[in-house]
């Protein structure tokens, strides 16, 4: 197994339970407050009316509850291995009153569904967080049914010299004393800007979901790269 995040699952595991309570709240200082206009765009690349749709590392389950509202007649589940996440996606769902939302926990180098049994897999900032990105890939292929779609989003490096000049600034500095200010989890939210910054770009993403067999991958570049969707399908 090649790696691809190299700190331990269970302690990555424990960060995300630990930082739960104020993770809506930083997300929005970390995306500066665009997080939810980038999923957006991101769903607007499903195009094969989904009747089962997948949300790979679910976290609080803003993405599993926007992709229930626009397919309402699609079942869709929402999936993450936090605990903590999960009690409060659960709450996030029971007050949208949506009824085709399943949460449940689970590893996503492990998926326990069968072959070709979802239309659309979607995974928003989590890919980033599993120790083997490739295995993940691997699994979301299998998956997905023929023609299916895995729309990813995530965030990146910054590789442009004057942009990511301001962008280290702010990752490797601010973002971590506003975690310690508003959460008291300045190691946590540390490890959410490493995990930015020691993740493969871009375009290496790109090439591994064609490695993955996946076709038509498409790149969307958001914030200056700072920030991007990959579609594909299978």
């Amino acid at each position: 197994m090649s790696l691809t995040n190299k700190v331990p699952q269970k302690d990555v595991q424990k960060t995300f339970n630990n930082i739960a309570g104020n993770y809506d709240k930083l997300n929005s200082i970390m995306s500066l407050g665009t997080h939810q206009k980038w999923r957006k765009i991101a769903t607007a690349k499903i195009d094969n009316g989904p009747d089962m749709i997948l949300d790979l590392c679910c976290g609080t389950a803003d993405w599993t509850i926007m992709l229930a509202r626009k397919y309402p007649h699609a079942k869709v589940i929402g999936l993450d291995f936090s605990s903590e996440m999960l009690k409060i996606a659960q709450t996030k769902v029971a007050a949208s009153n949506l009824t085709n939302i399943e949460l449940m926990s689970g590893n996503a180098m492990d998926l326990n569904f069968s072959d070709k049994h979802f239309d659309v897999v979607t995974i928003g900032f989590g890919l980033r967080n599993v120790p083997d990105a490739n295995q993940v890939l691997s699994e979301i292929f299998r998956i997905l049914k023929p023609k299916g779609q895995l729309i990813c989003l995530e965030a990146f490096k910054v590789q442009t010299p004057v942009i990511k000049l301001g962008w280290e600034m702010y990752f490797n500095h601010l973002m971590p004393m506003m975690g310690k200010i508003f959460a008291k989890s300045k190691p946590e939210y540390q490890y959410l800007d490493d995990s930015v910054n020691k993740f493969v770009s871009i375009k290496q993403l790109a090439q591994m979901m064609q490695d993955a067999g996946f076709d038509d991958i498409e790149v969307t570049n958001l914030m200056l790269k700072a920030a991007a969707i990959h579609s594909a399908r299978k």
